[in-house]
């Protein structure tokens, strides 16, 4: 069965160009009233355009519906305007997608530290203030659907990106707490990792894999992680019409006698501490502990 957006409402912050650009196209296409956010500023997150006006140009010609924002993610009053106003003209907010973004990419030893704020100003609060400006809505309603932004980057880091891989990692700890505080109001919430040929990347990818990545193979999965049936909690890697899980692992652990438990005890287990043979995604939080607890009760050295 088709997946329709009508009667929803969606978000897409940084929506003016690249993958912003192509979700707003497409909700809107199957749909979606949505609303173009964009600041309109360059890949430093520098200057202004009228980049959201011309996407929702794009959708009325279309014969969508869109109302463009040009509010900054980084600002979270800008965001609860936005988001009162959305739901003032369109009666709630279902759908936010977290795409907004800045690069300043340099090595951590030349890395300004005004740079590495900002970086994380954009992307991990301006994601948790786009969030926390629709969540009230979205649990009023009984019903929400958010997508993170995250990266390889983060997921596995990239030289010269320590800002932006920190605030790429810390989305999914955000998503993850996010998925367990939103479901029983049934706001599912998920992160994408894209690889894409947008003006983000059009110096850190290959030419030849530039041209092979267009957003519009993208685009499929972060519809599908804010559909009516989109799972919660997942990571999906997407790019060049590839689509892939991506999960935090933990393995069972080495339990050491008290006399090994020492660093020169861990240096000498440390094959066994790194084996990587059975680990399992993380599920909670919790989950470090309660392994920790179910070993100890095993080899009977649980305080009773």
């Amino acid at each position: 069965m088709a997946i329709s957006f009508k009667d929803r409402v969606a978000i897409v912050t940084g929506a003016g160009g690249g993958l912003g650009r192509a979700y707003a196209l497409e909700l809107a296409r199957r749909g979606a009233r949505v609303v173009v956010n964009d600041l309109g500023t360059s890949r430093d997150g520098t200057g202004h355009s009228d980049a959201a006006l011309a996407v929702v140009d794009e959708i009325r010609g279309a014969g969508g519906e869109a109302m463009a924002n040009g509010g900054n993610v980084a600002d979270y009053e800008q965001m609860v305007v936005m988001a009162v106003r959305a739901k003032e003209a369109w009666g709630g907010v279902h759908i936010l997608i977290n795409n907004a973004g800045i690069l300043r990419d340099k090595s951590f030893a030349k890395m300004e530290p005004a740079d590495f704020e900002m970086v994380l100003r954009v992307h991990l609060l301006g994601s948790a203030f786009a969030t926390k400006a629709v969540w009230d809505i979205m649990r009023e309603q009984n019903y929400g659907r958010v997508m993170m932004t995250t990266s390889s980057a983060g997921l596995g880091g990239n030289f010269g990106q320590a800002n932006y891989s920190a605030a790429k990692m810390g989305l999914v700890g955000l998503m993850k707490t996010l998925h367990f505080e939103g479901a029983k109001h049934d706001i599912r919430v998920n992160a994408l990792s894209p690889t894409a040929a947008t003006r983000m990347t059009e110096d850190i990818l290959p030419e030849q894999a530039f041209h092979a990545f267009d957003p519009k193979d993208v685009v499929p999965a972060a519809l599908f992680l804010v559909s009516d049936d989109a799972p919660g909690n997942a990571i999906v890697g997407a790019g060049a019409g590839i689509f892939q899980s991506i999960w935090v692992t933990m393995n069972q652990g080495v339990l050491l006698p008290d006399a090994e438990c020492t660093p020169e005890g861990v240096a000498a287990a440390w094959e066994r501490i790194s084996d990587r043979t059975g680990d399992s995604p993380v599920q909670n939080g919790l989950e470090q502990a309660f392994n920790a607890i179910a070993m100890l009760e095993k080899a009977g050295r649980a305080e009773s």
